[in-house]
């Protein structure tokens, strides 16, 4: 049944590969004129910013564990969340390049209602997001150890961009930047489940 799972999600991060183009232009039809872009402190381009750096760091945890371990069905889900992150994060930063909008948020969260509430301190700059010292941590471990605290890493890394997601839904004007973040959380809710899971076999659990 994991396996199964492990190849929907799988298939699923082809498709959106497949689907990046159609959603680009869709973009640029939806809010690329003058009229319809967002403004620079709007929920579209905050949301676009901030959950560009949390794709980032996803990126360099799952590499950074492929590194560490030997374990196929860990380095498969590494390599699956590595490349749909990195292609979201593509074509978040293409939407700001776009709207000629800044790329880096003076205050990460605000469009949310919460900035300043994220401290930033030891590089977690948004909700789910590892800190320095955890990542130092990772890039030390390894077999079992680096493949449970990855896990647990991941799922808090998860967790925190599905509050994200779930925000723009709410929040965002443009259409397909919408449907976008909606189907950040319906990946990331399987992810979770699939790597509660792969703890479990592992003798551990999620940290919270």
């Amino acid at each position: 049944m994991r396996h199964a799972q492990a190849g929907w999600i799988a298939g699923a991060a082809a498709a959106l590969l497949v689907a990046v183009g159609g959603i680009t232009y869709a973009v640029a039809e939806d809010g690329g004129s003058d009229a319809g872009r967002p403004a620079a402190d709007s929920a579209d381009a905050g949301f676009a910013r901030d959950m560009a750096v949390h794709h980032q760091q996803a990126v360099e945890m799952s590499y950074i564990v492929r590194d560490r371990t030997d374990d196929e069905e860990v380095r498969r889900l590494a390599y699956d969340i590595a490349q749909t992150q990195a292609n979201q994060r593509g074509m978040l930063l293409g939407w700001l390049d776009m709207w000629q909008l800044p790329k880096v948020s003076s205050e990460p969260m605000s469009w949310m209602g919460m900035g300043g509430m994220a401290s930033g301190e030891d590089g977690a700059l948004m909700p789910g997001m590892a800190t320095n010292t955890e990542l130092d941590k990772l890039g030390r471990l390894s077999g079992r150890q680096a493949e449970v605290f990855y896990l647990q890493l991941m799922t808090d890394h998860h967790k925190g961009g599905i509050h994200m997601a779930e925000g723009c839904v709410d929040r965002c004007s443009v259409d397909v930047e919408k449907r976008l973040a909606r189907g950040m959380v319906e990946g990331q809710q399987s992810e979770i489940q699939l790597m509660t899971d792969m703890l479990q076999e592992r003798g551990a659990k999620p940290r919270g």
